[in-house]
């Protein structure tokens, strides 16, 4: 196995956990903001997969996605299927389902932009959602670039506002796919029909609408670590996580599979008595889902591997994206900030 510490070494620099530090620059504005806000005004700003807006019995999810420009040029097609799965995700891992997409794009290559458009409408298809409009710019000197939009609805919210100390981590991956190219992407959707996609995403809602989940994060471009420390940010807590107890293909290079962007998987928090139930719904729909880790207070993300514990953040020293709410009473009933 790869030297530990080297190893937590260079997933703490690699360039997608850099552009995650960047979010800290929006998160300083939006945070002088939230200092009087409920709980329920909270889960609308950033922290979350989305924002989510109270809306009587159920909430309303919104996010967005943009793609790199690189992308959009090399790939138009997959760069548009990604735009709409990539948002598919977040608005699952809030415990949602998802509804309409709108979408932005600018190209300076008519068939370009038309296979842009083809993939977004194809992912639309696959998952059942509605593409209802967006912005079309297409001129000579105009960039490659994309941004796509969406709508959902949550009965039961999943919100990194719900961890805590002594909680389960678990983590849950489709490893019926493969690797795009020399990517860490990892496709586990072509190939695959409809149904069974949007089968395999209404697990989250269903656990969520059963109370068997806290909280949850869909794995990122960050990685299995940088999306676990977006998750444990919003209220300070860490954890400790066991590499060897990671869902993963066989004979996956580790170091490779820390940084996976997955078409399916997810993070989550739960209470020990729910896990029996958690790991059989995902084995259910084909999906493995195992324990990695627990919650605990201590701010700092550590990882072991066999007899070696060493830590990889910690966020009472280092801000991750900045969005943190550690002024707040975040128990299950806190609904104020606290007062001193």
């Amino acid at each position: 196995m790869t030297d530990l510490a080297s190893l937590l070494d260079t997933l703490r620099n690699t360039p997608a956990m850099l552009s995650k530090q960047a979010i800290q620059q929006p998160a300083a504005v939006i945070g002088s903001i939230r200092k009087s806000l409920s709980r329920e005004q909270l889960y609308a700003l950033p922290g979350d997969d989305t924002a989510a807006i109270a809306c009587g019995e159920h909430f309303q999810l919104l996010a967005i996605e943009g793609m790199l420009p690189g992308f959009v040029h090399n790939a138009p097609w997959f760069a548009g299927w990604s735009a709409v799965m990539a948002n598919v995700s977040d608005i699952t891992a809030m415990g949602g389902r998802a509804t309409a997409v709108v979408n932005a794009y600018w190209h300076h290559d008519q068939v370009a932009a038309e296979q842009i458009l083809a993939g977004i409408r194809a992912a639309c298809e696959a998952y059942g959602l509605l593409l209802v409009g967006g912005h079309t710019s297409l001129a000579a000197g105009n960039p490659a670039a994309l941004a796509v939009a969406i709508t959902g609805i949550a009965h039961k919210l999943l919100s990194s506002l719900h961890v805590a100390p002594g909680q389960v981590i678990a983590m849950a991956v489709d490893l019926e796919g493969d690797w795009h190219a020399d990517s860490t992407y990892w496709k586990a959707f072509e190939g695959v029909p409809a149904a069974r996609l949007r089968s395999k995403l209404e697990v989250m809602p269903r656990l969520a609408e059963g109370g068997l989940l806290h909280a949850a994060k869909d794995i990122s471009n960050a990685g299995v670590l940088g999306s676990l420390l977006m998750l444990l940010e919003t209220t300070g807590c860490g954890a400790t996580i066991d590499l060897n107890a990671l869902p993963c293909p066989n004979d996956a290079d580790l170091a490779r599979w820390l940084q996976v962007f997955p078409s399916y998987g997810f993070l989550m928090t739960l209470d020990e008595g729910d896990w029996a139930n958690v790991q059989a719904a995902f084995a259910f729909e084909g999906l493995r889902c195992e324990r990695i880790g627990q919650v605990d207070a201590s701010g700092a993300l550590k990882v072991q591997s066999a007899e070696q514990c060493l830590p990889f953040w910690d966020l009472r020293e280092q801000a991750f994206t900045g969005f943190s709410y550690p002024d707040y009473d975040l128990s299950p009933l806190g609904h104020s900030p606290k007062t001193q």
